[in-house]
């Protein structure tokens, strides 16, 4: 059920090998560049709330804290504010879900999460189990 809830992403679909051109322009010509969109693995933390007033409150603590002043948020202020907010069992660990490789996660999930670069913070998006917030820690082959 995971993996085939498409109907929550945005429209920009997925066949075949457009991997490579749908990574926003920033990875075209350069594979060994930043890796987005084409890399194997991504190691990331976030934030899960069922509801997006929730979720909502634990960005904006974020941007109050780092991203409004165009701050990258630092992982252990991460770590904080999902063990405040999430209601995922990985909330207790700060967040962390450590490496995964490409097609583990949901759609919505799995296309946020390859395409943030390292350090960056995403804005809150859906899936289809909750609001979420990432922050990308690392990529790798």
């Amino acid at each position: 059920m995971g993996k085939d809830g498409k109907s929550g992403a945005k429209g920009k679909g997925k066949a075949g090998g457009s991997d490579e051109n749908a990574s926003k322009g920033k990875g075209k010509g350069a594979k060994g560049g930043d890796g987005l969109g084409t890399c194997t693995y991504v190691k990331a933390r976030h934030i899960l709330c069922e509801k997006q007033g929730k979720i909502n409150e634990a960005y904006k603590k974020l941007q109050d804290g780092w991203l409004s002043n165009g701050d990258k948020v630092p992982p252990a202020e991460f770590a904080k504010v999902a063990q405040e907010y999430s209601e995922c069992p990985s909330g207790k660990k700060g967040g962390d879900l450590g490496w995964f490789p490409r097609g583990k996660m949901a759609g919505p999930f799995q296309e946020v999460a390859f395409n943030t670069p390292v350090g960056v913070t995403s804005a809150p998006f859906k899936s289809t189990h909750g609001y979420h917030i990432i922050l990308s820690e690392g990529r790798k082959n």
